[in-house]
């Protein structure tokens, strides 16, 4: 029970931090977003490279943040039946879902998104657009890192799940 419970703080550790970062990266676009819209309305002066840079923060915030999302208990979900009900039977479905349609979901989209992300590491891919940012695969490996830190937040919400089935409170 004691690993259980290192191993989940641990990882609540990161996730926080990984949360934070994103925040961070949110104040970070709406400051590109405003600099960007007053360039551009108030000088008639463009860059390809902002523009992308605060749709790059944008996905960044998205994919990273949702283990955080997942460790904060913010996720959709339809609670009909779960939001009165025991903390057992709360974790016997939190548990059931992890393993049964978490975890295969998260596999099917690394496996398919792996080649996909090593391709465009592999060219060396940039944008598109004359101008635009360059390692385009470093946005493409945003995939891999949401599989990441989601897959984390899994084991610590199995092993969360685990510790109140096996405890003796609430029997």
């Amino acid at each position: 029970m004691l690993a259980l419970s290192l191993i989940s703080r641990t990882i609540d550790r990161i996730n926080t931090f990984v949360g934070y970062l994103c925040g961070l990266f949110a104040f970070l676009m709406v400051l590109l977003v405003f600099t960007v819209v007053v360039m551009r309305y108030g000088f008639s002066v463009g860059f390809i490279w902002m523009q992308e840079a605060y749709v790059w923060l944008h996905s960044f915030i998205f994919m990273l943040g949702s283990g955080f999302t997942y460790l904060a208990n913010e996720h959709v979900r339809i609670d009909v039946f779960y939001r009165d009900a025991s903390e057992k039977y709360k974790a016997t479905v939190d548990l059931i879902g992890n393993i049964f349609l978490l975890a295969p979901f998260l596999y099917i989209i690394w496996q398919y998104s792996y080649p996909f992300v090593y391709r465009s590491f592999l060219m060396n891919e940039v944008s598109r657009e004359a101008g635009g940012m360059p390692a385009l695969f470093v946005l493409k490996s945003a995939i891999l890192w949401f599989c990441l830190v989601l897959f984390l937040q899994l084991i610590s919400n199995v092993s969360k799940s685990i510790q109140v089935l096996l405890s003796k409170e609430n029997s």
